[in-house]
């Protein structure tokens, strides 16, 4: 897969660029090619108004709104060009993007994702990556209760499961007296996008959370999921960018959601704005940029704690590594 960035500049400022990434996935019906051909259509609806952190903070909230009157859905697009202007607005206004949202810096630590593979893999990985607080666990396969068990041998921290889509009600009703046995703390999305009741069943007989995540794409996903689980997993290039994740977990918590701020194979672009809004999550898997094996960026920290640093750099708080040419311009 390829995520795609771009910058954002003005010429009354040529010293300061936005930087922005999206991830397009083709699950969601993006690639490379459809983000190109919608950029320039989000562009016409961007108006920003930077004399004070107030306006801006308004202004951008309205260019994400008009975003999703030009063009339903492409949220890879959107995220790439709301998280450079965030970026850029914040870079003009000397505060970064979290103190721009109106958020605090303290944030949860995040966890650290494992991928299918076989048991003993699995749980080598794990060994390797147990100063993290969280592992989460890539399921739906035969060797799932091998596998955790294998994990839950070497790590004695919370572990998260994500099936991905790939269980069958009969397979879940087997697996979470396992899961449960195990010391699992919650399941993420078992079963496909669209069978709510399977998933509303499974939480209403489950004393694990159920987290909904393809099936929790857009704001407006989140009113047919009131009864149907326990919570959402909310992801910037799923849903539009930082202002669209923060109205989206917002008001997942008022409908009493528990959130779970998740992301995609991202650089440290990526990363650090879904961190600007991570203080409205329960959960945190932010660890995309931990899973490249360049990342062109540079100055985003994690902790001794595996805590993603907010610190008080305007913007994102980073910038390319010297040498980087960037791949795309708008």
């Amino acid at each position: 897969m390829t995520t795609v960035l771009v910058e954002v500049t003005n010429r009354a400022l040529p010293e300061i660029t936005g930087y922005g990434e999206g991830y397009p996935d083709t699950y969601y019906g993006e690639t490379p090619a459809t983000m190109d051909v919608v950029l320039p259509l989000l562009m016409h609806a961007v108006e920003l108004d930077l004399h004070s952190i107030e306006t801006a903070r308004a202004s951008l909230t309205a260019t994400g709104l008009r975003f999703d009157e030009v063009i339903r859905g492409h949220g890879a697009a959107k995220c790439a060009l709301d998280i450079a202007l965030h970026d850029f607005a914040g870079k003009v206004l000397g505060v970064p993007v979290h103190a721009l949202l109106g958020l605090p810096a303290a944030i949860p630590p995040t966890d650290f994702t494992l991928g299918i593979d076989e048991p003993a893999i699995v749980q080598e990985r794990a060994r390797r990556a147990a100063h993290f607080p969280a592992l989460k666990i890539k399921v739906g396969g035969p060797a799932d209760v091998a596998t955790l068990e294998g994990v839950r041998a070497v790590f004695g921290g919370p572990i998260r499961v994500d099936a991905n889509t790939g269980w069958t009600p009969e397979s879940a009703k087997r697996l979470v007296p396992e899961l449960v046995r195990l010391g699992v703390e919650l399941i993420e999305q078992p079963f496909p996008a669209r069978r709510l009741d399977w998933m509303r069943d499974l939480q209403a007989a489950s004393p694990l959370p159920i987290v909904a995540d393809e099936s929790a794409v857009l704001f407006e996903d989140l009113e047919g999921l009131v009864g149907v689980c326990a919570g959402v997993n909310v992801k910037l290039a799923k849903c539009g960018g930082v202002g669209a994740a923060y109205r989206m977990l917002a008001r997942a918590r008022e409908l009493g959601f528990r959130t779970f701020l998740g992301c995609m194979e991202e650089t440290s672009v990526g990363i650090a704005a879904s961190a600007a809004v991570a203080s409205l999550a329960d959960w945190v898997d932010l660890d995309g940029c931990l899973l490249i094996a360049e990342d062109p960026f540079e100055g985003l920290v994690l902790d001794d704690g595996c805590t993603w640093q907010l610190g008080s750099a305007p913007g994102l708080g980073v910038a390319p590594k010297p040498g980087w040419q960037p791949p795309l311009n708008r």
